[in-house]
Protein backbone atom coordinates (compact mmCIF):
# COMPACT_ATOMS: atom_id res chain seq x y z
CA UNK A 1 0.00 0.00 0.00
CA UNK A 2 1.58 3.58 -1.00
CA UNK A 3 1.57 5.74 2.07
CA UNK A 4 1.00 9.40 1.09
CA UNK A 5 3.56 11.75 1.20
CA UNK A 6 2.70 15.32 3.00
CA UNK A 7 4.96 17.65 1.52
CA UNK A 8 3.54 20.75 3.04
CA UNK A 9 4.07 23.07 6.36
CA UNK A 10 3.88 20.79 9.37
CA UNK A 11 0.86 21.13 11.36
CA UNK A 12 1.33 23.11 14.46
CA UNK A 13 1.63 21.25 18.14
CA UNK A 14 -1.11 20.35 19.94
CA UNK A 15 -0.04 23.06 22.59
CA UNK A 16 -0.15 25.28 20.27
CA UNK A 17 -3.38 25.21 18.74
CA UNK A 18 -4.62 25.23 22.76
CA UNK A 19 -2.57 28.16 23.67
CA UNK A 20 -4.09 29.97 20.18
CA UNK A 21 -7.56 28.79 21.01
CA UNK A 22 -7.01 30.07 24.52
CA UNK A 23 -5.13 33.37 23.88
CA UNK A 24 -8.18 34.98 21.67
CA UNK A 25 -10.66 34.28 24.50
CA UNK A 26 -8.25 35.69 27.10
CA UNK A 27 -8.62 39.18 24.53
CA UNK A 28 -12.21 38.82 23.96
CA UNK A 29 -13.10 38.69 27.67
CA UNK A 30 -9.84 40.88 29.04
CA UNK A 31 -11.88 43.78 26.64
CA UNK A 32 -15.21 43.06 27.45
CA UNK A 33 -14.32 42.94 31.87
CA UNK A 34 -12.30 46.13 31.79
CA UNK A 35 -14.67 48.32 30.06
CA UNK A 36 -17.36 47.55 32.27
CA UNK A 37 -15.46 47.98 35.31
CA UNK A 38 -14.58 51.72 34.18
CA UNK A 39 -17.90 52.75 32.67
CA UNK A 40 -17.59 55.18 35.38
CA UNK A 41 -13.88 56.36 34.65
CA UNK A 42 -14.63 56.53 31.22
CA UNK A 43 -18.15 57.96 30.65
CA UNK A 44 -17.03 61.88 31.76
CA UNK A 45 -14.15 61.39 28.87
CA UNK A 46 -16.16 60.75 26.19
CA UNK A 47 -19.43 62.63 27.14
CA UNK A 48 -20.65 66.05 28.16
CA UNK A 49 -19.97 66.98 31.84
CA UNK A 50 -23.22 68.64 32.06
CA UNK A 51 -25.18 65.37 33.52
CA UNK A 52 -23.34 62.60 34.84
CA UNK A 53 -25.92 60.06 35.08
CA UNK A 54 -26.72 60.35 31.05
CA UNK A 55 -23.25 60.19 30.23
CA UNK A 56 -22.64 56.57 32.66
CA UNK A 57 -26.14 55.38 31.26
CA UNK A 58 -24.90 56.18 27.41
CA UNK A 59 -21.60 54.24 28.44
CA UNK A 60 -22.94 51.39 29.47
CA UNK A 61 -25.51 51.38 26.73
CA UNK A 62 -22.82 51.31 24.42
CA UNK A 63 -21.54 48.25 26.27
CA UNK A 64 -24.77 46.82 25.66
CA UNK A 65 -24.66 47.42 22.18
CA UNK A 66 -21.57 45.49 21.70
CA UNK A 67 -23.22 42.41 23.57
CA UNK A 68 -26.20 43.15 20.70
CA UNK A 69 -23.98 42.62 17.53
CA UNK A 70 -23.01 39.38 18.88
CA UNK A 71 -25.76 37.36 17.00
CA UNK A 72 -24.68 39.16 13.73
CA UNK A 73 -21.03 38.82 14.30
CA UNK A 74 -22.35 34.98 14.84
CA UNK A 75 -23.65 34.92 11.83
CA UNK A 76 -20.90 36.65 9.51
CA UNK A 77 -18.22 34.57 11.27
CA UNK A 78 -20.52 31.26 11.23
CA UNK A 79 -20.76 31.69 7.53
CA UNK A 80 -17.47 32.45 6.93
CA UNK A 81 -15.73 29.94 8.80
CA UNK A 82 -17.81 27.05 7.52
CA UNK A 83 -17.03 28.27 3.87
CA UNK A 84 -13.43 29.10 4.07
CA UNK A 85 -12.14 27.56 7.07
CA UNK A 86 -11.90 28.32 11.16
CA UNK A 87 -8.12 29.38 11.52
CA UNK A 88 -8.42 32.10 8.94
CA UNK A 89 -11.87 33.23 11.39
CA UNK A 90 -9.70 33.19 14.09
CA UNK A 91 -7.24 35.37 13.02
CA UNK A 92 -9.87 37.75 11.85
CA UNK A 93 -12.05 38.00 14.82
CA UNK A 94 -8.51 38.50 16.99
CA UNK A 95 -7.62 41.04 15.02
CA UNK A 96 -11.08 42.70 14.99
CA UNK A 97 -10.98 42.45 18.75
CA UNK A 98 -7.32 43.94 19.55
CA UNK A 99 -7.30 46.55 16.98
CA UNK A 100 -10.47 48.42 17.99
CA UNK A 101 -8.62 47.87 21.86
CA UNK A 102 -5.89 49.87 21.07
CA UNK A 103 -7.92 52.45 19.38
CA UNK A 104 -10.17 52.56 22.34
CA UNK A 105 -6.69 53.46 24.45
CA UNK A 106 -6.24 56.12 21.87
CA UNK A 107 -9.61 58.00 20.86
CA UNK A 108 -9.80 61.98 21.54
CA UNK A 109 -11.87 62.68 24.51
CA UNK A 110 -14.83 64.89 24.06
CA UNK A 111 -12.90 67.92 25.51
CA UNK A 112 -10.87 67.35 22.60
CA UNK A 113 -13.31 67.09 19.23
CA UNK A 114 -16.87 66.91 20.58
CA UNK A 115 -19.48 64.67 19.58
CA UNK A 116 -16.88 62.75 17.24
CA UNK A 117 -15.89 61.31 20.48
CA UNK A 118 -19.05 59.20 21.50
CA UNK A 119 -19.22 58.07 17.42
CA UNK A 120 -15.55 56.91 17.77
CA UNK A 121 -16.45 54.84 21.07
CA UNK A 122 -19.66 53.41 19.21
CA UNK A 123 -17.97 52.03 15.72
CA UNK A 124 -14.95 50.62 18.28
CA UNK A 125 -17.73 48.90 20.86
CA UNK A 126 -19.86 47.64 17.60
CA UNK A 127 -16.87 45.94 16.07
CA UNK A 128 -15.57 44.74 19.09
CA UNK A 129 -18.85 42.91 19.58
CA UNK A 130 -19.27 41.77 16.24
CA UNK A 131 -15.64 39.91 16.68
CA UNK A 132 -17.40 38.55 20.38
CA UNK A 133 -19.59 36.78 17.88
CA UNK A 134 -17.15 34.57 15.94
CA UNK A 135 -14.44 34.78 18.39
CA UNK A 136 -15.55 31.71 21.15
CA UNK A 137 -17.15 29.36 18.71
CA UNK A 138 -14.49 29.39 15.60
CA UNK A 139 -12.20 28.70 18.66
CA UNK A 140 -14.10 25.89 20.36
CA UNK A 141 -14.59 24.49 17.00
CA UNK A 142 -11.16 24.11 15.65
CA UNK A 143 -9.87 23.03 19.32
CA UNK A 144 -12.35 20.57 19.12
CA UNK A 145 -11.68 19.15 15.49
CA UNK A 146 -8.29 19.16 16.15
CA UNK A 147 -8.36 17.02 19.62
CA UNK A 148 -6.47 14.25 20.04
CA UNK A 149 -8.93 10.77 20.47
CA UNK A 150 -11.33 10.68 23.50
CA UNK A 151 -10.17 14.60 24.62
CA UNK A 152 -12.29 16.50 22.77
CA UNK A 153 -14.00 17.98 26.23
CA UNK A 154 -10.26 18.45 27.67
CA UNK A 155 -9.25 20.62 24.52
CA UNK A 156 -12.38 22.50 23.78
CA UNK A 157 -12.89 23.46 27.56
CA UNK A 158 -9.27 25.91 27.36
CA UNK A 159 -11.74 28.19 25.30
CA UNK A 160 -13.59 28.74 28.33
CA UNK A 161 -10.52 28.57 30.31
CA UNK A 162 -9.06 32.06 28.49
CA UNK A 163 -13.10 33.79 28.90
CA UNK A 164 -12.41 32.99 32.59
CA UNK A 165 -8.91 34.15 32.76
CA UNK A 166 -9.59 36.79 30.79
CA UNK A 167 -12.59 38.56 32.64
CA UNK A 168 -10.20 38.69 35.95
CA UNK A 169 -7.06 39.99 34.18
CA UNK A 170 -9.36 42.27 33.11
CA UNK A 171 -10.89 43.24 36.64
CA UNK A 172 -7.66 42.54 38.00
CA UNK A 173 -6.18 45.37 35.75
CA UNK A 174 -9.01 47.78 36.71
CA UNK A 175 -8.46 47.35 40.07
CA UNK A 176 -4.94 48.09 39.42
CA UNK A 177 -4.68 51.66 37.77
CA UNK A 178 -8.07 52.72 40.31
CA UNK A 179 -5.97 52.18 42.98
CA UNK A 180 -2.57 53.24 42.05
CA UNK A 181 -3.66 56.13 40.47
CA UNK A 182 -5.66 59.65 41.73
CA UNK A 183 -9.17 60.31 40.66
CA UNK A 184 -7.56 63.25 38.61
CA UNK A 185 -4.87 61.27 36.67
CA UNK A 186 -6.97 57.91 36.50
CA UNK A 187 -9.94 60.31 34.65
CA UNK A 188 -7.47 62.36 32.55
CA UNK A 189 -4.91 59.18 30.92
CA UNK A 190 -4.55 56.32 33.31
CA UNK A 191 -7.73 54.82 32.56
CA UNK A 192 -6.33 54.14 28.97
CA UNK A 193 -3.04 52.49 30.24
CA UNK A 194 -5.14 48.95 30.71
CA UNK A 195 -6.85 48.96 27.42
CA UNK A 196 -3.30 49.75 25.61
CA UNK A 197 -1.91 46.37 27.79
CA UNK A 198 -4.86 44.86 26.25
CA UNK A 199 -3.34 46.05 22.40
CA UNK A 200 -0.38 44.25 23.05
CA UNK A 201 -2.04 41.22 24.52
CA UNK A 202 -4.16 41.18 21.59
CA UNK A 203 -0.87 41.25 19.08
CA UNK A 204 0.11 38.26 20.91
CA UNK A 205 -2.92 36.24 20.10
CA UNK A 206 -2.58 37.08 16.48
CA UNK A 207 1.38 36.38 16.32
CA UNK A 208 0.73 32.62 17.65
CA UNK A 209 -2.14 32.20 15.43
CA UNK A 210 -0.02 32.98 12.29
CA UNK A 211 0.50 29.25 11.05
CA UNK A 212 -2.36 27.57 12.13
CA UNK A 213 -3.79 25.04 9.44
CA UNK A 214 -6.99 23.94 8.83
CA UNK A 215 -8.08 20.70 10.64
CA UNK A 216 -8.30 17.40 8.34
CA UNK A 217 -11.64 17.34 8.69
CA UNK A 218 -12.50 20.55 7.19
CA UNK A 219 -9.95 20.07 4.34
CA UNK A 220 -11.11 16.69 3.28
CA UNK A 221 -14.62 18.21 2.51
CA UNK A 222 -14.32 21.34 1.71
CA UNK A 223 -15.04 20.48 -2.11
CA UNK A 224 -18.34 19.70 -1.08
CA UNK A 225 -19.62 22.32 0.55
CA UNK A 226 -18.65 24.85 -2.44
CA UNK A 227 -22.27 24.90 -3.46
CA UNK A 228 -24.33 25.36 -0.13
CA UNK A 229 -24.68 27.71 2.45
CA UNK A 230 -23.88 26.37 5.89
CA UNK A 231 -25.90 29.50 7.48
CA UNK A 232 -28.88 28.09 5.64
CA UNK A 233 -28.43 24.90 6.31
CA UNK A 234 -28.42 25.48 9.95
CA UNK A 235 -31.79 26.40 10.09
CA UNK A 236 -33.13 24.27 7.38
CA UNK A 237 -31.44 20.11 7.34
CA UNK A 238 -29.95 20.87 10.73
CA UNK A 239 -32.59 23.08 12.41
CA UNK A 240 -33.41 20.58 15.36
CA UNK A 241 -30.08 20.79 16.55
CA UNK A 242 -29.75 24.48 16.02
CA UNK A 243 -33.26 24.84 18.43
CA UNK A 244 -31.33 22.72 20.81
CA UNK A 245 -28.57 24.31 20.84
CA UNK A 246 -29.79 27.69 21.26
CA UNK A 247 -32.58 26.55 24.28
CA UNK A 248 -29.40 25.05 26.05
CA UNK A 249 -27.44 27.91 25.64
CA UNK A 250 -30.83 29.92 27.04
CA UNK A 251 -30.62 28.32 29.95
CA UNK A 252 -27.32 27.61 30.69
CA UNK A 253 -26.21 31.05 29.74
CA UNK A 254 -29.23 32.27 32.60
CA UNK A 255 -27.64 30.03 35.75
CA UNK A 256 -24.26 31.17 34.57
CA UNK A 257 -25.43 35.03 34.79
CA UNK A 258 -27.30 34.37 37.80
CA UNK A 259 -24.37 33.01 39.79
CA UNK A 260 -21.43 34.68 38.12
CA UNK A 261 -22.76 38.45 37.69
CA UNK A 262 -26.13 38.66 39.25
CA UNK A 263 -25.62 36.98 43.08
CA UNK A 264 -23.08 39.85 43.96
CA UNK A 265 -25.69 42.51 43.25
CA UNK A 266 -28.34 40.55 45.09
CA UNK A 267 -26.63 40.20 47.88
CA UNK A 268 -25.65 44.12 47.75
CA UNK A 269 -29.01 45.28 47.43
CA UNK A 270 -30.85 42.44 50.03
CA UNK A 271 -28.50 44.95 52.89
CA UNK A 272 -26.82 41.24 52.96
CA UNK A 273 -23.22 42.18 52.34
CA UNK A 274 -21.62 45.49 51.02
CA UNK A 275 -21.55 45.26 47.10
CA UNK A 276 -17.32 45.62 47.40
CA UNK A 277 -17.18 42.42 49.90
CA UNK A 278 -19.33 40.57 47.42
CA UNK A 279 -17.30 41.05 44.21
CA UNK A 280 -14.28 39.83 45.89
CA UNK A 281 -16.23 37.00 47.20
CA UNK A 282 -17.15 36.23 43.83
CA UNK A 283 -13.86 37.20 42.01
CA UNK A 284 -11.61 34.68 44.28
CA UNK A 285 -14.41 32.21 43.77
CA UNK A 286 -13.61 32.26 40.20
CA UNK A 287 -10.15 31.20 40.84
CA UNK A 288 -11.24 27.73 42.16
CA UNK A 289 -13.39 27.44 38.52
CA UNK A 290 -10.41 27.64 36.27
CA UNK A 291 -8.62 24.33 37.13
CA UNK A 292 -12.21 22.56 38.32
CA UNK A 293 -12.90 22.91 34.10
CA UNK A 294 -10.74 20.92 32.79
CA UNK A 295 -11.03 18.50 35.38
CA UNK A 296 -14.69 19.25 34.96
CA UNK A 297 -14.24 18.07 30.98
CA UNK A 298 -11.98 14.93 31.80
CA UNK A 299 -14.95 13.31 33.24
CA UNK A 300 -17.08 13.80 30.37
CA UNK A 301 -14.26 12.60 28.03
CA UNK A 302 -13.42 9.42 30.54
CA UNK A 303 -16.09 7.86 32.98
CA UNK A 304 -19.60 9.90 32.23
CA UNK A 305 -21.33 10.69 28.82
CA UNK A 306 -21.09 14.40 28.27
CA UNK A 307 -24.64 14.72 28.19
CA UNK A 308 -25.60 13.08 31.53
CA UNK A 309 -22.53 14.53 32.86
CA UNK A 310 -23.63 17.67 32.63
CA UNK A 311 -27.57 16.79 33.13
CA UNK A 312 -26.30 15.38 36.82
CA UNK A 313 -24.46 19.13 37.27
CA UNK A 314 -27.43 21.19 36.51
CA UNK A 315 -30.14 19.29 37.99
CA UNK A 316 -28.42 19.16 41.32
CA UNK A 317 -28.31 22.91 40.69
CA UNK A 318 -31.62 23.23 40.13
CA UNK A 319 -32.58 21.21 44.03
CA UNK A 320 -30.43 23.60 45.52
CA UNK A 321 -30.73 26.61 44.10
CA UNK A 322 -33.49 28.20 46.30
CA UNK A 323 -32.71 26.44 49.83
CA UNK A 324 -28.86 28.50 49.45
CA UNK A 325 -30.53 31.93 48.63
CA UNK A 326 -32.46 31.13 51.39
CA UNK A 327 -29.88 30.15 53.85
CA UNK A 328 -27.97 33.39 52.92
CA UNK A 329 -31.10 35.39 53.17
CA UNK A 330 -31.90 33.79 56.88
CA UNK A 331 -28.57 33.98 58.30
CA UNK A 332 -28.41 37.81 57.33
CA UNK A 333 -25.63 37.05 54.71
CA UNK A 334 -23.06 35.57 57.00
CA UNK A 335 -19.53 34.39 55.57
CA UNK A 336 -19.95 30.87 56.11
CA UNK A 337 -23.02 31.10 54.00
CA UNK A 338 -22.01 32.89 50.99
CA UNK A 339 -18.82 31.71 50.78
CA UNK A 340 -20.28 27.92 50.60
CA UNK A 341 -22.89 29.01 48.55
CA UNK A 342 -20.39 30.54 45.72
CA UNK A 343 -18.21 27.68 46.14
CA UNK A 344 -20.98 25.05 45.60
CA UNK A 345 -22.76 26.71 42.23
CA UNK A 346 -19.31 27.73 40.84
CA UNK A 347 -18.79 24.22 41.37
CA UNK A 348 -21.45 23.03 39.80
CA UNK A 349 -21.38 24.95 37.17
CA UNK A 350 -17.37 24.63 36.03
CA UNK A 351 -19.39 20.81 34.52
CA UNK A 352 -20.86 22.70 31.80
CA UNK A 353 -18.58 25.33 31.22
CA UNK A 354 -16.12 22.68 30.99
CA UNK A 355 -18.23 20.13 28.92
CA UNK A 356 -20.38 22.18 27.20
CA UNK A 357 -17.97 23.03 24.69
CA UNK A 358 -17.50 19.93 23.16
CA UNK A 359 -21.18 18.90 23.60
CA UNK A 360 -22.14 21.74 21.57
CA UNK A 361 -19.47 21.13 18.49
CA UNK A 362 -20.59 17.49 18.65
CA UNK A 363 -24.27 18.40 17.94
CA UNK A 364 -23.85 19.60 14.27
CA UNK A 365 -21.82 17.73 11.17
CA UNK A 366 -19.13 19.49 9.90
CA UNK A 367 -20.27 21.40 6.86
CA UNK A 368 -22.30 24.20 9.31
CA UNK A 369 -21.06 23.19 12.44
CA UNK A 370 -19.72 26.55 13.31
CA UNK A 371 -22.49 28.49 11.60
CA UNK A 372 -25.14 26.31 13.90
CA UNK A 373 -22.76 26.52 16.75
CA UNK A 374 -22.59 29.82 16.81
CA UNK A 375 -25.57 31.73 16.12
CA UNK A 376 -27.27 29.46 18.47
CA UNK A 377 -25.28 29.99 21.40
CA UNK A 378 -24.81 34.05 20.78
CA UNK A 379 -28.42 34.23 20.61
CA UNK A 380 -28.69 32.03 23.34
CA UNK A 381 -25.82 33.26 26.11
CA UNK A 382 -25.43 36.83 24.56
CA UNK A 383 -29.36 37.66 24.56
CA UNK A 384 -31.10 35.42 26.61
CA UNK A 385 -28.71 35.34 29.10
CA UNK A 386 -27.72 39.01 28.63
CA UNK A 387 -30.75 40.15 29.76
CA UNK A 388 -30.83 37.76 33.40
CA UNK A 389 -29.90 40.46 35.77
CA UNK A 390 -32.47 42.32 34.17
CA UNK A 391 -35.30 39.76 34.76
CA UNK A 392 -34.05 38.39 37.99
CA UNK A 393 -34.41 42.30 39.39
CA UNK A 394 -37.58 42.59 37.69
CA UNK A 395 -39.01 39.64 39.23
CA UNK A 396 -37.88 41.04 42.75
CA UNK A 397 -39.79 44.21 42.38
CA UNK A 398 -43.19 41.97 40.88
CA UNK A 399 -43.41 39.46 43.23
CA UNK A 400 -42.15 41.25 46.96
CA UNK A 401 -40.06 37.57 46.85
CA UNK A 402 -36.64 37.91 47.83
CA UNK A 403 -35.21 35.12 46.82
CA UNK A 404 -36.87 35.40 43.07
CA UNK A 405 -33.61 35.18 40.90
CA UNK A 406 -32.96 31.67 43.08
CA UNK A 407 -36.51 30.35 41.89
CA UNK A 408 -35.66 31.72 38.52
CA UNK A 409 -32.14 29.73 38.56
CA UNK A 410 -33.53 26.73 39.52
CA UNK A 411 -36.26 26.86 36.83
CA UNK A 412 -33.56 27.87 34.22
CA UNK A 413 -31.38 24.68 35.94
CA UNK A 414 -34.46 22.15 35.15
CA UNK A 415 -35.29 23.65 31.71
CA UNK A 416 -31.80 22.85 30.68
CA UNK A 417 -31.79 19.10 31.87
CA UNK A 418 -35.21 18.82 29.63
CA UNK A 419 -33.45 20.27 26.70
CA UNK A 420 -30.63 17.92 27.43
CA UNK A 421 -33.01 14.63 27.22
CA UNK A 422 -33.70 15.39 23.42
CA UNK A 423 -30.28 16.73 22.66
CA UNK A 424 -28.08 13.18 21.07
CA UNK A 425 -24.69 12.61 23.00
CA UNK A 426 -21.88 12.16 20.12
CA UNK A 427 -19.05 12.37 23.47
CA UNK A 428 -18.01 8.42 22.37
CA UNK A 429 -18.33 8.29 18.72
CA UNK A 430 -16.47 10.38 15.66
CA UNK A 431 -17.72 13.81 15.04
CA UNK A 432 -20.56 14.15 12.63
CA UNK A 433 -19.42 14.63 8.76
Amino acid sequence: MRVPVHTGPKPPALRHRIMAGFIGNVVEWYDFALYGYLAGVIAPVFFPSENPTAGLIATYGIFAAGFVMRPLGAAVFGWFGDRYGRARTMQISVAMMALPTLFLGLLPSYAQVGMLAPALLVLVRILQGLSVGGEFSSSVTYLVETAPEGKRGLTGSWANIGSMAGSLLGVGAAALVTNLFDAQSLTEWAWRLPFLGGALLGLTAIWLRRNLHESRRFQEHHDARANTSPLLEAFTTNRRETILALAFAACYGTCYYIVFVYLPEWLSAQDLMERGTALTINTLTMLLVIPAMPLAAIVGDRWLPRRTWIALALLLLAVIAWPLHDWMLASSGSFTAVILTHAIAFTLLSVPLGSAPALFAEMFPERDRLSGYSVAFNIGTGVFGGLTPMIASTLIATTGVMTAPALYLAFAAALAVAVLAFTPDNSRGPLRV
